[in-house]
C-alpha cells in the first residue's frame, strides 16, 4: 500500500495526513497526538474514524496542521482521516456517513462590518 495524503478542514485550521500501513502511531507536528491534544475530548475526535472501521492498529498517521484554534484543528485532522479511510476502502462510507464525518463544517466566522462594533452588535446610541 502506498501512502495516502488526504486535506482536511474546519474554520481557519487545515490538516494535511500521510496515512501509511503501520502499528497504529498517530503523529500530529511531530509530536504524539496524546501530547499535542491533551484533553481526552480532543484525543477521541482524532481517533474516532479508527474506532469506528475498527483501524486502530493498523495505520501510522502523519500530520502537519496549522490555523485556527485546538478544537478546529482535531475537527480537521478528523475529517482527513475519514477521507484517507473511504479512499482506501469504499465500504468505510456505509458506517462514517451516518456519523456525519464525512460532511465538511461549512462554519465560519462572519467578517466585521463597516461601522459597527462586530460583526452584528452595532455601537450604542445615545439621545441626549
Amino acid at each position: 500500500m502506498d501512502i495516502v495524503h488526504k486535506i482536511g478542514r474546519r474554520k481557519t485550521a487545515v490538516a494535511r495526513i500521510y496515512l501509511s500501513e503501520g502499528k497504529g502511531t498517530i503523529t500530529v507536528n511531530k509530536k504524539d497526538y496524546k501530547s499535542y491534544f491533551t484533553t481526552g475530548t480532543l484525543q477521541y475526535k482524532v481517533q474516532q474514524p479508527l474506532m469506528l472501521t475498527e483501524n486502530l492498529t493498523s495505520y501510522d498517521i502523519k500530520v502537519n496542521v496549522y490555523g485556527g484554534g485546538i478544537t478546529g484543528q482535531a475537527e480537521a485532522i478528523r475529517l482527513a482521516i475519514t477521507r484517507a479511510l473511504v479512499s482506501i476502502n469504499e465500504e468505510h462510507r456505509t458506517v462514517l456517513k451516518p456519523e456525519g464525518l464525512l460532511t465538511r463544517d461549512p462554519r465560519m466566522v462572519e467578517r466585521k462590518k463597516f461601522g459597527q462594533k462586530k460583526a452584528r452588535k452595532k455601537f450604542q446610541f445615545s439621545k441626549r
